[in-house]
């Protein structure tokens, strides 16, 4: 598979399970935090699925579109590895991380962080989406959306 096939599969992947829980989220408190913000992409869609909902951004630096960047108080800079501590405990209806690089060394020692930070940051019942897996003891992996190939991407619920 060529890396442009890649890279739609796993942002189609992406919107999919995201659109999948706008409405399952909707009576569910708590900010939806982003780990990743990139160029602002995913932000933006999540600011369509969650009008009024606080969404919280977090990346090494703001290169983000101006339309596609959150306001200072929700754009949290630095290594998101030492940013995410802040917020242990902080309920969040929901977490989506999109940084995995594609390279096996820098993904496992992201792994090394990523499952813990996620568990901690969500409320019991709160979803974690993201395109590593997330071994967790507080987080069970649930079915993606039909049609995601197994692997491309994963949600879990944190018990």
């Amino acid at each position: 598979m060529s890396r442009l096939d890649s890279v739609i599969r796993r942002l189609t992947a992406q919107r999919d399970i995201l659109d999948s829980l706008a409405e399952a989220l909707k009576g569910v408190p708590g900010p939806i935090l982003e780990l990743g913000l990139g160029n602002g992409r995913t932000y933006d869609h999540l600011r369509e699925l969650f009008p009024g909902r606080r969404i919280i951004a977090f990346d090494r630096h703001a290169h983000s579109f101006a339309q596609s960047t959150p306001d200072p108080e929700d754009m949290v800079l630095g290594e998101i590895r030492e940013t995410i501590r802040a917020f242990v405990g902080s309920d969040a209806a929901m977490a989506h991380a999109d940084i995995g690089t594609g390279h096996d060394d820098l993904d496992a020692e992201t792994l090394t962080w990523l499952p813990d930070a996620m568990a901690g940051v969500l409320r019991p019942g709160g979803l974690a989406v993201s395109g590593l897996p997330l071994p967790h003891s507080l987080l069970v992996e649930l079915p993606v959306p039909a049609g995601i190939p197994d692997g491309r991407y994963f949600l879990y619920r944190r018990a």
